[in-house]
Order: C-alpha cells, then structure tokens, then sequence
C-alpha cells in the first residue's frame, strides 16, 4: 500500500509517529515506530492491532509485563562475526543483560499465554538458553571486573600482585619512618604521584634522600621521591601488571569465540525488544488519548462513534478545553458524505479526522473511538486538503486540483477512500460547481468510499439524488450563529452566509442588495435548510433533556434499591448476630449450672455425663456445613460483630461528647462597683455592702464580719444611692 507524501503530510501523521516515539525507551524502537507505514495487508494490520491492545491491557491488569529495555547490540553483534575479534567488558555486560531480559520476557509471556496469546506468538521462535548470561557471570563481576578466579593463572598473578603491593607498603613505611625522624620530610610527608606513593622531601634535602625523584612542587620547596627500596617492588609489579593485562585480554578473546555460535541469537533478541518497544510505545499512545481495537468488520462499513481527532484532543487536555466527538458513517448503502456547513464549523477537522484514525488504523494504531465502532480496510487513501498553490511549478490553486483530480481518476476504485476538503473551490463557482458535480459522479460510478466538504448547492442537491451519497451538516447555532461542533446526518446545511456577515456588522441594506443580486431560488434553498437546522436542533435539545430526566431516575430508582438492599443485608446480619449471642447465654448458663452441681458434689463423673448430654444436644441441632461454607459463614459474623462495635463505639463518643460539653457563659457586662453598693458573691447568697475598693480588691461588709473579695468574684444586687 502507497499512500502519496502528500497525503500523509495532509493529515499529519509525521506529528503522531513524533508523539508515539517520545514513549519510546529505546533508539531502535523509536526507529521503528519513525519507519510506520499504512498497511493494507489485513492479517498483519489485526496482528500488529492485537500486539498493541494486549500490551495495553497489561497497564490494567495485575500481570504487569516485566521492563524491556536495553542497550543497542549493533557493535557487539558487527564484532562477533569477525575472527579473533574481542569484546569489551562493557559489551559482554550488554549481551548477558538483553539474554536475561529476553529470557525473562519469554517465560513471562509463556506463564500468561492465556493473556497474551499474541505477544506469546511473538517470540516463540527465540531459543530459551541461560548459558550466555551464566559464562558471563563466571567471568565478569557484577561491578564489571574480571573475577580472579575466571582461570588460574589470573589467580596466581593477582596474588603475587597483592603480595607485592604488600612489601611495596611495608619498605615505604620503613623509608617514611627514618625520614621523618631524620626531619627530612614537609608536614605533608607523604603523596601519590602517577599511582605510587612518594615521599614529601624538603628541597634542601633531597640529596640525603635515596630514591626516584617524581615531580616536584609548584614553589620548589617540596621535592617529591619515590624511596629507593620500593623502587625493585615496584618495578616487579609493573611486570606482573602487564602479564594480569595479557592473561585478560586472552580471557575477554575465549570469551569472546564462546559468544560467536551465539550471533544469530542476539540478532533475534535485538530485533524481538526494538519490536516489544515500538508496541509498547503505541501501547502508552494508546492509553494517553483513550485508543482502543475496534471491531473489525468482514464487510465494507466504516462506523466511528465517538470519534476524536488524536491530536486535536491531545492539545486541548493540554490546555483545559472540552474536545467534541463526532459520529461518522460509510458502508455500502451510503458510500459518499457531503459535508457542508458554515466556515469554522468542523468540517475539515471531521474530514481530517476520519483520514488520520484510518491511517492510524492501517499503521498499527489504537484509535480513540467507542468500543462499539466498526472499522474496515483500504487499499487506497487519497487526500486533496488545503490551497496547494505552487510556485515552484507554476500552478494556481485550481490547475493543482485538477492535476490532482487527474491522479484521483487514476487511482479511484471500490477500495479507494478519498477526502476532499472545499471541492471544486478555486475557479468561477458555476463552472467549477459543474466540473465538481462531474467528477463526483464518477467517484461514485466508481464505488469509491468517501467524504467530501462543501459549499456548492448543485453538491448538495446531487447527494440528496442519489441513492448511495447523502447530505451532512456541521450544526449551526441559529440564535448566536456560533458553530456546535455536532455532525448531523442525513441533510445538508447552510452556509448562514449573510446571518454571519450582519453578525460581523456588515450593515443590512448592504446585506439586502446582495440578496437581490443572486437567484431568489438559492436564497430560498439555503433559507429553508437554515430552519430545517434550527428545528432538529430544538428536538435534539428536547430529546437530550427527556433522556437526562430519564437518566436521572434511573439513577435515583437504583440508588434506592442498592440501599434497600444494604439494610435487608445489615439487618439479617444483625439478627444473626443477635440470635447466636443469646444461644450462647442459654449455653453459658447450662455450664453454669453443671458446675455449680459439681461444685456442690465435687462427683466427676456426673459432671462429665452432664457436658457430654450438653454437647451432644447441640451437635444434634446443628447442620454439617462445607469448610466454604463455614469460611463465608466466620466472614459474614466477623463483619457483623465489627459493624456492631462501631456502632457501639460510635454511641458511646457522642454520649461521651454531649456530658463534656459545657455550655460557655455568657459574658457578663463589666460592673464599675462604688462605695455603698450591695453586692453578693456569685456563688453565695448573703448580700453585703462595699465599705471600700482598693486595688480591684473590695471590702464586703456583712454586719457581722467584713471580708476582702475580687471584684470580679462580686454580683451587684444593687446600686448605691447618689446623695442630692
């Protein structure tokens, strides 16, 4: 399947594989994902589809498919075919890392076949082997060291590294302790220079010190040597260095010819986790704008309900905008749409929208539409959208359009979906509405699917005539002419040519003029397609306020009935509860009194035969239960007994709350008190007079004692009198 540049740029498909691929966690998969074309091979279409649904699946699952990412082999596997050829550490590290991970992804993908059936199917092919990653891990260290025992040579020269290290350390601690005593050495004493440690000689010592001098410092005051003594070890451990280095390299080369048999493998893993990111990808593009497989239908019939365009939708969740669906038909009945509609009303956005989900569909894409939407294949997906004025060929808008008529012609069949957007625009509008009506005739002569946008009447009229093209509008609000944004099928609609222009201030004895200069039949037509619009909105505006009201009792009818439902479930819960308490009361009781009997006879073999009678006359009422039985029977006390202490709990708190709570009183005005006022303490009931106030502080005179009282402890029961 080719499907034109132009078309694909049309549509913007380039900016969906851009958003695809920033999901990808691997360069190589975002190659893949760069390198997606439109299919019209149905078996691999539903395969690549079903890939991407069943990884998607996963993110909802509690069978979480395990991580896939890695490191690219390209190098590694380039080197592997090339004799006597050796491996860096670091790629051994990638080859062992994408065999544990393949072989993980295998044994998962194997476990939950029932899940994954496709994504199983996937790497069936792929040997199942550890032994890449075990001779690895025999050689190389987590940390990505050779081990010292990966042969015994290298064991042999690490230890005599190590022992030599060890007299290197030992003759440099000597060397340092007659030095220092000796004052030859800077309070530094010591550094490292070139990874060996020397010895900081005062400058105008550094005759009296025996050894390599290394270096010195900036100022010259210190003189760096490496003593004398250590000079024949270190020598000694630059020759066993190298032969560590020689041993390893014949090691890292083994290692490397043990890997070889194994290239065809690692290709196979390469190419099975670039493949695993690319869905996984799609998988997560999917998830972000609600994508999802369709049903796919044996017959010709493209049905979207709900249909969003990715991008569009995307970029308003962006923003915090409401995105609006559209529901959108093809099958054979009703091959051809003509779209029409004021300009800014959607139709382009429709048009696109279809052209892009298809694409999508073909590429191996989820597509954001409602699960009971019906999809198909095309082998051919032409596009004409936009001015395509070229300057570079010399071509205006309308000698573009007719070249590309000339290609739709070429290419036009039963399995051609095309998209035309503003047909037959760009020349005189009676003849290009002409030539546009012939070539849409033979579209559909042809059987073609399609959809086209447009203005034209004769367009309009042509779809209204024939049997398999009908009419569509973009809705139009009548009152406010602001569009809605609603596809409405099954009839055509008005441009609102001059409402627009009067809205837009266009004076309307301008607007008058205009109408008397073209066919009154026209004025008509539109006029009488723009009340159609108005009434089927007022009846879908009804019919979505019935269907609300509908909802809404529903809604309530079931509420009810769930906690209808609840309580008959508390409520014979709690009389289980309740009877099985008061079983065992009566059961209590029985003991109660056999062991008083007991205790008054101190006989235990009554006591015995009494339990025993105890025991058996109610074993003899109970029922033998299953252990499911009795676990869902424990669950279901359990829960009541819990629901009852809450309840408990919960009475007892707010009883609790209600005889703490103390009621604040009420702030008293403050009393200025004078000398003669009879007073009482708020708590008392004998009255006194105030003899003096001092301090906030009163003396209370009772007649037969006085006492000193804070006035703020006082009542007053009544004011003295104001001598005249």
């Amino acid at each position: 399947m080719k499907i034109p540049e132009k078309s694909l740029l049309d549509l913007e498909f380039d900016t969906v594989l851009s958003q695809v691929g920033a999901h990808c966690i691997t360069t190589l998969g975002k190659e893949q994902i760069d390198q997606l074309n439109p299919s019209s091979e149905e078996e691999e279409i539903i395969r690549q589809l079903t890939l991407v649904s069943e990884f998607v699946a996963s993110f909802e699952n509690d069978n979480r498919i395990p991580n896939h990412g890695f490191d690219e082999l390209s190098a590694e596997i380039s080197l592997l075919k090339i004799e006597n050829s050796v491996l860096e550490i670091e790629g051994f590290r990638r080859l062992a890392t994408a065999n544990e991970t393949t072989n993980i992804l295998l044994k998962f993908f194997k476990k939950f076949k029932e899940y994954y059936p496709t994504l199983n199917a996937l790497g069936e092919a792929i040997e199942l082997t550890k032994e890449p990653k075990q001779q690895v891990d025999l050689v190389i260290d987590r940390f990505g060291e050779i081990r010292n025992n990966a042969s015994d040579e290298l064991s042999r020269i690490r230890k005599q590294i190590n022992s030599v290290r060890s007299k290197i350390g030992q003759s440099f601690q000597r060397a340092l302790g007659t030095y220092t005593s000796a004052d030859y050495l800077d309070d530094i004493r010591e550094t490292v220079v070139d990874n060996k440690r020397v010895l900081a000689v005062k400058a105008m010592y550094r005759r009296k010190v025996k050894g390599a001098i290394m270096g010195s410092s900036k100022t010259g005051s210190i003189v760096y040597i490496e003593p004398e003594t250590t000079l024949q070890h270190s020598r000694e451990l630059n020759n066993l260095q190298f032969e560590e280095t020689e041993e390893i390299q014949r090691i890292l080369r083994e290692l490397t010819a043990f890997f070889q048999p194994y290239r065809g493998l690692f290709i196979q893993y390469q190419d099975y986790l670039s493949l695993l990111d690319s869905i996984y990808a799609r998988a997560c593009y999917a998830k972000s704008i609600n994508g999802l497989l369709p049903v796919i239908s044996e017959n010709r019939e493209l049905e979207l309900v709900d249909a969003y365009h990715p991008l569009l939708y995307l970029s308003h969740e962006a923003e915090k905008k409401v995105t609006y669906p559209q529901d959108i038909r093809l099958d054979l009945n009703q091959r051809i749409i003509v779209i029409s509609g004021p300009n800014a009303g959607g139709k382009s956005i429709t048009l696109k929208t279809v052209g892009l989900l298809q694409i999508m569909l073909q590429s191996g894409l989820l597509i954001p539409v409602h699960e009971r939407s019906r999809v198909c294949f095309f082998t051919q997906i032409i596009t004409d959208i936009g001015d395509n004025q070229s300057i570079e060929n010399h071509l205006s808008t309308y000698s573009y359009r007719l070249k590309n008529m000339k290609y739709f012609m070429r290419k036009c069949n039963a399995s051609t979906l095309f998209l035309i957007d503003e047909f037959g625009t760009g020349s005189d509008p009676e003849l290009g509405g002409a030539l546009a009506e012939a070539f849409l005739e033979e579209f559909y002569n042809r059987e073609a699917y399609g959809i086209i946008t447009t203005h034209y009447s004769n367009l309009k009229v042509l779809a209204s005539e024939l049997p398999h093209m009908t009419n569509a509008n973009m809705q139009f609000d009548n009152r406010t002419l602001e569009p809605v944004f609603k596809l409405i099928m099954g009839e055509a609609g008005s441009s609102f040519t001059f409402e627009v222009a009067q809205k837009n201030g266009i004076p309307y004895s301008l607007v008058n003029r205009a109408k008397k200069k073209i066919e009154r039949g026209k004025v008509r037509f539109d006029a009488t397609i723009a009340k159609l619009q108005k009434e089927r909105k007022q009846m879908m505006d009804t019919g979505a306020s019935l269907k609300a009201r509908e909802n809404k009792a529903e809604k309530e009818g079931r509420k009810l009935e769930e906690l209808n439902l609840k309580i008959k479930t508390k409520l014979n819960s709690y009389q289980e509860l309740y009877d099985h308490n008061q079983r065992m009361i009566v059961l209590g009781n029985r003991v109660n009194e056999v062991a008083e009997r007991y205790f008054d006879s101190g006989k235990k073999r009554p006591l015995v035969a009494d339990l025993l009678r105890l025991v058996e006359t109610e074993n003899a009422k109970r029922k033998k239960k299953t252990t499911a039985e009795k676990r869902k029977e424990k669950e279901a006390k359990k829960k009541a007994e819990e629901e009852t202490q809450q309840a408990i709990v919960s009475i007892r708190k707010e009883k609790k709350k209600k005889k703490t709570e103390v009621k604040p009183e009420p702030v008293k005005p403050k009393i200025n008190f004078k000398i003669g006022d009879q007073v009482r303490l708020f708590d008392g009931k004998s009255v006194g007079t105030i003899d003096s106030i001092e301090k906030r502080k009163a003396v209370v005179n009772y007649g037969v004692f006085t006492t000193q009282v804070n006035l703020e402890a006082l009542d007053l029961v009544q004011a003295a009198k104001k001598i005249k």
